[in-house]
């Protein structure tokens, strides 16, 4: 059987999504890995939306809490709000209390990605204060590390993502995601595959 992989993510204005899509691309290179796109239910009406500049969302399907225990291995994303999960994906996590009484995530791989605004505004401790989500559920958090080679090492330019996960900065949301940030997803994807196969195939 496939190992079933879910890329869970929040974008309000298209750069985690894109993240999102690269972290798939990655995934899909692993052989006998099947990735599959989610998003997560909008709290915020319309009118807000449409006042804030947000884009419409994507046709990617909305994932409901009971829908995780399915997967092998999950990648939640999000963007940063004052260096935590945006209330979007915080709610989304909040739902899920009766798959954290049955454990049923427990044992199941996990990683992490998201967007920031500025090189100040969480791109480390946006995963670290997500991690507690993960520690309750009992899930396996799988960083990146150092893995994506001198990709981790630029310093002539500002690249996102962390040894936590993939990353990219918005800015005033005109900056999109660099080739840099684009291909430390791809790596992500990749990377968590793999070892999301070699969990499941020893189990």
């Amino acid at each position: 059987m496939a190992t079933k992989i879910y890329i869970v993510y929040y974008s309000t204005y298209g750069h985690v999504e894109k993240l999102a899509q690269e972290i798939k691309k990655g995934a899909d290179t692993v052989e006998g890995v099947e990735a599959t796109l989610w998003q997560v239910s909008e709290t915020l009406p319309k009118e807000v939306l449409l006042k804030m500049g947000a884009p419409p969302k994507s046709d990617v399907p909305i994932i409901q809490p009971n829908d995780l225990p399915e997967a092998d291995g999950i990648l939640f994303g999000f963007p940063t709000r004052f260096g935590m999960m945006a209330s979007q994906f915080k709610a989304f996590f909040d739902a899920t209390g009766g798959l954290w009484r049955t454990q049923q995530l427990a044992g199941k791989p996990a990683g992490i990605f998201y967007a920031t605004g500025s090189q100040g505004g969480g791109q480390e401790t946006t995963p670290l204060t997500a991690i507690t989500q993960l520690v309750h559920h009992g899930m396996i958090f799988v960083p990146i590390g150092y893995t994506f080679g001198a990709g981790m090492f630029e310093m002539s330019k500002v690249v996102g993502g962390t040894p936590y996960g993939a990353g990219t900065y918005a800015g005033d949301g005109s900056r999109q995601p660099s080739e840099l940030e684009l291909g430390k997803a791809f790596h992500q994807g990749q990377h968590f595959a793999t070892i999301a196969k070699k969990l499941k195939t020893a189990a």
